[in-house]
């Protein structure tokens, strides 16, 4: 102890602490807990009786004491491991290795964490047989289903959107084919004229094949003065089979069409056009199932094999996608018949005329085809319209049978769309098209579906609005239809424009006013550009 006054104390001895002696460890092993928490937990406790009676102890004891307190902390199989030796030894081997115990145990501590926090984060990765039973728990009131009046509450506020379709439904007029309907060329009445040729129509359908695929069919008959008909008409079969066969029966067709339009002179050109029963057998093969569409009797030149061969000759299977062959197969089709109407303008009646426009536009409003361009259908039917002899005279016959077509307001506009205003007369018969389908629509409204529905009201005024705009932008403005015009504006912009509130959950609504406001101001123009002369009031005219 340190005496008054000196400068320097005289015993060096280590402080006294309560809780290194004998019976704070003996208290602390009574806790029960081994590892840092354990440690943790003895730091900050402690006992009553240590601090009612404070015992002093040599500092032997306390070295004692500590290496007591580290050893009971690494557990009972360390201390039976430990090796014997000095306490310093003994207290420094101990020491390092509770510390090191303590790390790993933070470290796992650590890690176990983490893995909760990503199990919290991502529980649908969660495998499903290690997701509990939902009827084994007990959910909370706020986990419990939708009472029906708050169910109601969610639905009046729920934002449901109604939109007006940019594409039309289309109609169902083709039926998928696994496999090409059999097509046998009929060699009856041909006679071969080298060994090849003969090679050729004495072998079975699939080496006739070959030969189209591999080139020496086009090397038999091009250039040559005059090509076998029943070719001619086999070729114009084969372009309903899959693409590889397709492509090339319609190369070898057109080739050999065109070579014996060069080969003819001028106003003498003939050339071989299939018949509306031929064409009607075509779009038949590509899986037209109505009626109408099959033809009336098998054409000459059409062998109908037995099943037996049928099942032989159909071995080419269907590997490119329906929408895609059957797209394929119509623009070969359509790209022939333009050029027969162009070489041959005037070998096809109008009646015939007439009706392969109509079943050319009804192919064209397939479901499967809805989203694929109509150019080459465009094309034909332009050329068909000008070789119509009796012209104006079959428009409205041929504006009545069009707007059969379909009994859905968008189908007709869709077909409606079918002639581009390009020509004198497409323009004349969009117009008069849209006037008879608008009539159509107006006079069986009663019997149009969800007719009732605010939704569907708009659907329908759009549709009718677009057919008007056909129908003014077709034609000029006579001085008597100004006023007209200018009353429809009237009428567009007091029904649509004012009386049609907008929502956000009603979008149907917002493209039906967007269309009133394009078509008024597009109107407004006409009317500015053929506003008729005014008559002004001169009150000098009398004197």
């Amino acid at each position: 102890m340190q005496a008054t006054g000196d400068t320097f104390p005289t015993d060096w001895s280590p402080p006294h602490f309560k809780f290194l002696t004998p019976r704070a460890l003996q208290a602390g092993r009574r806790v029960g807990t081994v590892g840092p928490r354990g440690l943790r937990r003895l730091a900050c406790w402690v006992p009553m009786e240590l601090e009612q009676k404070p015992q002093a102890s040599d500092p032997k004891e306390d070295l004692a004491s500590l290496e007591e307190l580290f050893r009971s902390a690494a557990g009972p199989s360390r201390q039976a491991a430990a090796p014997a030796g000095s306490p310093s030894t003994m207290f420094t081997s101990e020491g390092s290795e509770s510390y090191v115990n303590s790390l790993d145990y933070l470290l796992q501590e650590k890690r176990e964490q983490a893995l909760e926090q990503e199990l919290e984060q991502e529980p649908e990765k969660l495998p499903v047989q290690d997701c509990p039973d939902l009827d084994s728990l007990d959910l909370d009131e706020k986990d419990m289903p939708l009472t029906p009046e708050h169910r109601k509450l969610v639905e009046r506020f729920s934002m449901s959107l109604q939109v007006i379709p940019s594409v039309h439904p289309g109609e169902t007029i083709f039926l998928p084919r696994h496999q090409p309907l059999p097509c046998i060329l009929d060699c009856s009445y041909l006679k071969p004229r080298n060994h090849l040729e003969g090679l050729f129509l004495s072998s079975p359908l699939a080496q006739q094949l070959s030969f189209l695929r591999s080139g020496l069919l086009g090397n038999l008959y091009l250039h040559t003065l005059a090509c076998p008909l029943p070719l001619l008409q086999w070729l114009f079969q084969l372009l309903t089979w899959p693409p590889e066969t397709s492509s090339a029966a319609f190369g070898l067709l057109w080739d050999l069409s065109m070579d014996g339009l060069f080969r003819q002179s001028g106003e003498d050109a003939h050339m071989w056009c299939p018949q509306l029963p031929e064409i009607r057998e075509a779009l038949h093969s590509l899986g037209a199932h109505s009626p109408a569409w099959c033809p009336q009797a098998p054409a000459e030149h059409s062998g109908r094999v037995p099943k037996r061969e049928a099942s032989l000759s159909c071995g080419e299977q269907q590997d490119t996608p329906q929408e895609t062959a059957l797209d394929i197969s119509l623009s070969y089709i359509c790209k022939f018949l333009t050029l027969c109407a162009l070489a041959q303008p005037g070998a096809t009646t109008d009646g015939n005329l007439l009706d392969l426009m109509e079943l050319m536009c009804r192919a064209g409003l397939d479901v499967g085809l809805r989203l694929l361009p109509k150019t080459d259908l465009q094309q034909l039917l332009l050329q068909l319209l000008e070789n119509i002899r009796q012209w104006p005279g079959k428009l409205q016959q041929l504006c009545s049978a069009l707007s059969l077509a379909s009994d859905h307001h968008h189908n007709l506009l869709a077909l409606v769309q079918f002639f581009p205003d390009v020509t004198s007369r497409s323009r004349r018969l969009r117009g008069q098209l849209s006037l008879v389908v608008i009539a159509r629509v107006l006079n069986q409204q009663e019997t149009l579906p969800l007719w009732q529905e605010k939704a569907q009201v708009c659907y329908l005024c759009h549709s009718l609005l677009t057919l008007a705009g056909v129908v003014v932008s077709c034609q000029d403005i006579t001085p008597d239809q100004w006023g007209e015009l200018r009353l429809l504006c009237m009428q567009l912009d007091r029904h649509i424009s004012t009386h049609i509130r907008e929502s956000p959950e009603a979008m149907h609504r917002t493209r039906l006013k967007d269309l009133a406001a394009q078509t008024y101001i597009r109107w407004q123009e006409l009317l500015s550009h053929w506003q008729p002369q005014a008559q002004y009031f001169s009150p000098w005219e009398e004197i």
